[in-house]
């Protein structure tokens, strides 16, 4: 079982490594160039797209690895036994995980689908997709930003887990 939890822990955190860092490139780095209008909606898109499969697989990789560290953990006491710091720690992480699950479907079904049916309509008629487009715009910033503190909550819950 020791390599079993050795090798959860390792892919855990490269699959952090690469989830937390594709949401920071988003947010934190194309955000504010969207805003100055410097990125091409098509780079964007295109960007968005290249990162959404690795960040898919990320946290497939995460759910599957945190589970098999949770359940071996020893503060561990059964499923929603919520009975100690540690334990109000990971459902409250458990909980932002799937509002952030919630929000990556949106986003790439939802919303991403509508980004590309705008960039079509800009083709035939400019003017009508520019407000289409400026809404979804203010729309999917303040979901990446809502993501980016649902990870940001992971991250303080584990810090807690962990410390407990």
């Amino acid at each position: 079982m020791f390599w079993t939890l050795v090798f959860s822990y390792w892919i855990h955190l490269l699959s952090t490594v690469i989830w937390f860092g594709s949401l920071v490139l988003m947010a934190l780095a194309a955000l504010p160039a969207l805003q100055k209008g410097s990125i091409a909606a098509n780079n964007w898109l295109g960007l968005q797209k290249q990162l959404t499969p690795w960040a898919n697989i990320s946290l497939v990789l995460l759910l599957i690895t945190g589970f098999i560290q949770m359940t071996n953990d020893v503060n561990y006491n059964g499923f929603l036994a919520i009975d100690s710091t540690w334990a109000w720690a990971m459902l409250v992480k458990h909980i932002a995980f799937g509002l952030l699950a919630v929000l990556t479907v949106y986003l790439q079904f939802g919303l991403y689908p509508a980004a590309e049916r705008i960039a079509l309509l800009a083709e035939k008629r400019p003017n009508l997709a520019q407000s289409e487009k400026e809404k979804l715009t203010k729309r999917e910033k303040q979901i990446l930003w809502l993501n980016l503190v649902c990870a940001a909550a992971i991250l303080f819950c584990t810090a807690v887990a962990t410390a407990v």
